[in-house]
Order: structure tokens, then C-alpha cells, then sequence
């Protein structure tokens, strides 16, 4: 085979893998059908749910400096767990669970510094504030005042 010869089948073969990459970036950014994907092989067919996230998620964490694990979400059945992965027996161990169901109507509990009625106070006393603004700008000495324009 001559050197000519040997470069046109590198350029087809170079021209092949082009094309076929093509074809591989179409597939995957048109939108699947489900005679080519299973319905469940997506995460649960979620593609087409509407927006408000049901089913069950998972998350990967770091739990302390020196060891992972998983958080899973229900959203339907309002609960998360957590398991931890065992490095020297390379299983998972359930390390938490917790249903969230009647957390929601909590107002305060175990707060540390600022409670949800200081904040609400916080913000109240803001707001009255910032309305007040243009009168304070209006009587506060002509040296405070901006420059006129």
C-alpha cells in the first residue's frame, strides 16, 4: 500500500468516526421514545411529570471529615433517610431516618440564635424603616442631602 493510499483510508476512517459521533449527539439530544427506553429507565419516566418533584431522590453526602453516605427523599411519603457507607466491609448501614409529616407546623423548636418571631420582628421594623426613607431624606439637613443633578 502506498503512502497515499494508506492516508486516504486514515482521512475515511477519521470521516467515519466524525459522522457516527454525529449520529450518537442526535440520539442523544432528541427527545427519547419509549420503544427505544423503557419508561422506568429515567428516573422513573419523571422527564414528563410536572414540575413538583414526586417519587423518591437520592442524594450523595459527606457525613463527617472521614466517612459518606446517602440521602434518600420520599417526597410522597414524607420522609428521608440516610445510610452510611461501611468502607472496610464496603456496605451500607442505615444510619437515620425521619419522618417530616408533622414537622411542618412547628413554629419553634430547637432554635439557636434568632427564633422565627425575632426575625419577624427584624424584618417588620425594616420594612418601616425603608418607608420612612424618603421622609427622613426630605427633612435631614441640606449638608446630608445628595448633591442636585
Amino acid at each position: 500500500m502506498t503512502s497515499h493510499t494508506a492516508h486516504r483510508h486514515q482521512q475515511v476512517a477519521l470521516w467515519l468516526i466524525v459522522v457516527l459521533l454525529a449520529v450518537i449527539a442526535t440520539v442523544l439530544i432528541v427527545e427519547r421514545d419509549d420503544r427505544y427506553a423503557g419508561p422506568a429507565a429515567y428516573a422513573q419516566g419523571l422527564a414528563g411529570a410536572p414540575i413538583g418533584a414526586r417519587g423518591i431522590f437520592m442524594m450523595p453526602a459527606q457525613l463527617s471529615p472521614s466517612t459518606y453516605g446517602l440521602f434518600m427523599i420520599d417526597v410522597d411519603a414524607g420522609t428521608v433517610w440516610c445510610y452510611e457507607y461501611v468502607s472496610g466491609k464496603r456496605k451500607l448501614r442505615l444510619a437515620a431516618a425521619r419522618s417530616w409529616i408533622f414537622d411542618r407546623y412547628l413554629e419553634e423548636y430547637n432554635v439557636v440564635d434568632v427564633t422565627p418571631a425575632e426575625v419577624a420582628k427584624l424584618v417588620e421594623t425594616q420594612r418601616s424603616q425603608r418607608m420612612r426613607l424618603p421622609e427622613l431624606l426630605r427633612t435631614e439637613p441640606e449638608s446630608l442631602q445628595p448633591p442636585p443633578q
